[in-house]
């Protein structure tokens, strides 16, 4: 609980986008059930609002402040480590099941997520929920259990769409592999639980679907005002095969152009903060305290203060918004995913994130199988920790493999390969040391233990090659003791279980001390990773919006991102239309609907950033609207360009007049 709870008070708004939809969302029921970013109704966020109603939920009992917003999802987190035990103990006992707990507790992406108001913490959650409801089905043959398993997915589906569906290869795989029931039965209940899981899946977006457009927001990042269209397109095959539509193209560090030798690990793009040392390049978390990313509610040295997170945002003359380098832009590295092909996940981009025993995974899921291998049995019968081990193979693969070709997503995502990596590192622990310590004359012990000590030794080289860029006497410690540790198991077999230990416990000091950074430093960034957003706003602006905005007004302004509205829609409650919705590409809105809405003085103010797209809208306004001075609302116009300030040389502030 220390490492996912401790320190969030000092979340701030976390992730503007989301936050400000929480915002949006505790004002009303018809908001709530559409996942609306803005208190207006105007458009959603990208996702389903599964998640973000357990936010919500949060808020209203606790009121808006940091902590309240990300709690869920650190209850989540620690909900998924006793998930992974409960999981594990029946089939493999309670020290690989401690050791699997403690592995995913550590894996700094876990940590990360846990401690935002993202979507991942939860979405992992259910998913374990639903594996341990279908190893629970299996066992006590219940097949009504099979269907709710199932249908626990088709939640998460409402969760982060398709990006559910990562488990069902494995989760029909163990089901058809484990049943102790016949064939027929198997089938029909498989046909059933794919039926659960379609319908529990398709149940809101058809909803919603259904629903008149002119009765319900745009959906933000669909292309055809359609979830099913967000739900296959921008959210389903696009992450594949690379981002087209929804957001206006590629990104940096997408695709197969990125390059796995960029430096990403950090937020902050290596600079020094919160006294920890940074080389360029990266935080030694990936995760670490941003400068950029979230404000603190704190007094006196870092205390919490107790505010509410209204009151968080510190003025910032002409920085509104949050996307450093300009949304859509891929700043600070929000989309470097290294380069595609088997090795991305041991590149710079995800390594650090992840991938901390991915070696001994691999190398612990032929030791586990083989460990378990039954003489009597026939090749294609397996036992019930070959079942489990099935199970968990098939999640890390398919799941693996689309991280490794995949296009376009957040290093964070790689959140999903934790809980497979997690237990299968502690069956290449314990399936070797059992056997090894029982039947030493045995051939498969031998093998066992050769599998065992190769997967330390590769995860020992592989983490000191990760660290050697940041802590070279990290490096030189991992591996020095790892290797004299495997040395004193041979040389001294009765000491055998405390040097293995030993050789473990210095595996995870790397993992460990990356994990823990971001709790003590209280980081919950928008993009855990790369800092993204600034949470800041311009109270001079508010003032003299709310002081020229008449009582008809039903948009503080309008703009053409997500991530500029986002500061002030948190910090006022008050609706900012995003014409572009997240990145300002899509298409939310007719100029002639636009036209109506200022004519009905609905909007007076419209704000162009300097990542601006030049669509319609833009151009009318560019060409009728009345330029306000910077001076007037406390901008300069010697800002920083670039930054999508108010006031600054590439950004502008437009009075809109309804005879225009």
């Amino acid at each position: 609980m220390f490492m996912y709870g401790w320190n969030i008070w000092e979340a701030g708004s976390a992730n503007d986008f989301y936050t400000a939809a929480i915002v949006s969302m505790s004002k009303s029921w018809h908001n709530f059930w559409y996942a609306s970013f803005d208190p207006a109704g105007f458009i959603t966020v990208d996702k389903p609002p599964v998640a973000l109603w357990f936010m919500v939920i949060c808020v209203k009992i606790f009121g808006l402040h940091g902590w309240s917003i990300v709690l869920s999802s650190v209850l989540f987190g620690i909900g998924s480590v006793y998930l992974i035990y409960k999981m594990v103990k029946p089939t493999f006992g309670p020290l690989t099941a401690r050791i699997a707990a403690f592995f995913m507790t550590i894996t700094p992406i876990v940590v990360a997520d846990s401690r935002t108001n993202n979507m991942d913490a939860t979405l992992v959650f259910f998913l374990l929920l639903a594996g341990w409801v279908l190893q629970r089905a299996v066992r006590k043959r219940r097949g009504w259990l099979v269907l709710v398993s199932f249908a626990l997915v088709g939640v998460a589906f409402n969760i982060k769409m398709l990006q559910a569906y990562m488990v069902l290869p494995a989760m029909y795989l163990y089901y058809w592999v484990a049943s102790r029931q016949n064939w027929k039965r198997v089938l029909t209940q498989t046909v059933l639980a794919t039926l659960a899981l379609a319908v529990v899946s398709l149940s809101w977006p058809l909803a919603v679907d259904s629903t008149s457009k002119s009765m319900r927001p745009y959906i933000g990042s669909s292309s055809t005002n359609s979830v099913l269209n967000l739900a296959f397109g921008y959210n389903g095959t696009q992450r594949l095969f690379g981002q087209t539509t929804g957001t206006g193209g590629t990104f940096s560090g997408m695709g197969t152009k990125a390059s796995g030798k960029t430096k990403t690990g950090a937020p902050t793009g290596g600079t020094k903060q919160g006294g920890m040392k940074k080389p360029a390049g990266g935080a030694p978390t990936g995760q670490a305290k941003p400068t950029s990313g979230m404000k603190k509610g704190t007094t006196n040295g870092g205390k919490p203060s107790g505010k509410s997170l209204s009151s968080m945002p510190k003025t910032t003359k002409g920085r509104p918004t949050g996307m450093k380098g300009g949304a859509g832009q891929g700043g600070n590295g929000i989309f470097n995913v290294g380069t595609a092909g088997v090795t991305r996940l041991f590149q710079t981009a995800l390594r650090r994130q992840i991938s901390w025993f991915l070696p001994l995974a691999l190398f612990g899921m032929v030791a586990a199988y083989l460990a378990a291998y039954d003489r009597k049995n026939k090749w294609w019968q397996t036992n019930r920790k070959q079942q489990d081990v099935l199970y968990w193979a098939g999640w890390l693969i398919p799941v693996g493999a689309f991280f490794s070709v995949a296009n376009f997503f957040h290093p964070y995502y790689t959140i999903m390969l934790a809980p497979p990596l997690a237990l299968l590192a502690a069956l290449a622990i314990t399936s070797g040391l059992k056997k090894a310590t029982s039947k030493r004359d045995d051939k498969r012990a031998c093998w066992l233990r050769y599998l065992l000590f190769m997967g330390l030794g590769t995860t020992a080289c592989l983490q000191s090659y990760y660290v050697w860029a940041y802590y070279p006497w990290l490096s030189l410690v991992i591996l020095i003791l790892t290797a004299v540790a495997l040395v004193m198991m041979t040389l001294i077999p009765a000491k055998e279980r405390l040097f293995l230990t030993l050789g473990v416990g210095f595996l995870c000091l790397a993992p460990g001390f990356w994990a823990l950074t971001s709790t003590i430093s209280g980081e919950s960034a928008a993009v855990p990773t790369t800092g993204l957003g600034t949470g800041t706003v311009n109270t001079q602006l508010i003032k003299y919006l709310k002081q020229h905005n008449g009582k008809s007004t039903t948009y503080l302004f309008a703009t053409t991102d997500s991530n500029t509205a986002a500061p002030y829609i948190i910090k006022t409650g008050q609706a900012v239309m995003t014409i572009g919705g997240y990145n300002g590409t899509d298409n939310a809105i007719s100029l002639k609907k636009f036209k109506q809405l200022v004519k009905d003085g609905k909007v007076k103010y419209f704000y162009i950033s300097s990542h601006t797209n030049n669509n319609a809208i833009v151009k009318w306004v560019k060409k009728y609207g009345t330029k306000v001075s910077a001076s007037a609302y406390g901008g300069t116009s010697s800002q920083t360009k670039g930054v999508g300030a108010m006031g600054s040389t590439n950004a502008t502030l437009y009075r809109l007049s309804a005879s225009k």
